[in-house]
């Protein structure tokens, strides 16, 4: 048997050293660093696939940087994520941020035109920017036909349709005029999506607010069709061909399992890390162990927890820089 390990601080010591002993002391410390020794593992396997699954709203947040960070670093095969998630980075990529809100009277919010997600908060009025990036860029968008498709053409509309200002920053034009048009093109997921050409997927956009963008020019007479359900031949053919796959989840819910129903269609994942807050007992996937998924063929029969794959019951915004700490 392995010996508890006491974690000893050290003046100016490195998250990564943290870690590096977290794996040595128990409970919730233990995991962390078992997921940090894991997905250095996976990265590092050359034949490995990675599907990154990102629910929530993880944005807001503050975890956009370490997910483009990840993608930049050819970290990332295949991105699975929410559409509220893609919908604040595209708002923080016109310009727009998300507040601290460490107190709150949500009716008087409600008043002064603000957004709250626990304690962030966004104004309500970014959505007048949203509208005119989608009314300005409809013609390059309608054409396309699948959801992947569509989010990749956002990326490279946010990668090239950009100029200048006069101290060197990125602005996004939009033809509509007025203040609310215009802003500071920030870091975006999307953007590094595209410039990295890994394909994002997101299957329930219509459940965003880029969904209800698309409705809105729907339901003004614009042309446009999209098959939802195309997406699944393209990420079933990556389990499908993948000499190896790791996954990663952060959260549950539709990216996970959209991610896991694919693995149905291979010898299963080899690697996994999965950080949730839910539990098991309620059957739902979100809260499942990723050794349910053997029953499935989603995870590898014979690997081991602990060493090919690990459960981190813990809020994603506090696991998220510590797993990985030691990536940069």
């Amino acid at each position: 048997m392995e010996k508890v390990k006491p974690i000893k601080l050290e003046k100016d010591m490195k998250v990564s050293e943290l870690v590096g002993q977290m794996k040595d002391a128990g409970f919730g410390a233990r995991k962390i660093g078992r997921a940090a020794e894991i997905v250095k593992k996976m990265f590092a396997d050359e034949e490995c696939k990675v599907f990154f699954g990102l629910a929530g709203a993880m944005v807001p947040a503050g975890m956009k940087q370490i997910v483009i960070d990840l993608i930049r670093q050819k970290k990332i095969d295949v991105l699975v994520t929410t559409g509220a998630n893609l919908t604040h980075d595209l708002i923080e990529s016109l310009g727009d941020e998300h507040y601290h809100c460490d107190s709150w009277d949500d009716e008087e919010f409600h008043e002064k035109g603000y957004d709250r997600m626990y304690n962030v908060l966004m104004k309500n009025e970014v959505y007048v920017k949203l509208e005119n990036f989608f009314e300005d860029n409809w013609d390059a968008l309608k054409g396309e036909k699948t959801i992947k498709g569509f989010l990749k053409k956002i990326g490279e509309l946010l990668s090239e349709k950009n100029s200048l200002n006069d101290s060197g920053e990125k602005i996004f034009e939009s033809k509509q005029g007025g203040e609310s048009s215009e802003g500071v093109v920030g870091d975006s997921i999307l953007k590094a999506c595209y410039e990295n050409d890994v394909p994002v997927y997101c299957p329930a956009l219509a459940d965003s607010g880029i969904g209800l963008m698309i409705w809105g020019r729907k339901a003004q007479g614009k042309e446009i069709f999209i098959d939802a359900f195309e997406d699944m031949k393209e990420i079933i053919d990556f389990a499908w061909t993948a000499k190896k796959i790791g996954v990663v989840y952060i959260g549950g819910g539709t990216p996970k399992n959209f991610i896991q129903q694919s693995l149905q269609f291979s010898k299963g994942a080899d690697y996994g890390v999965q950080i949730t807050q839910d539990v098991e007992a309620g059957g739902g996937s979100s809260g499942a162990g990723l050794e349910e998924g053997k029953s499935w063929g989603k995870l590898k029969v014979g690997a081991r927890e602990g060493e090919n794959f690990v459960d981190v019951r813990c809020d994603a915004t506090i696991a998220m820089g510590l797993v990985f700490s030691d990536l940069g």
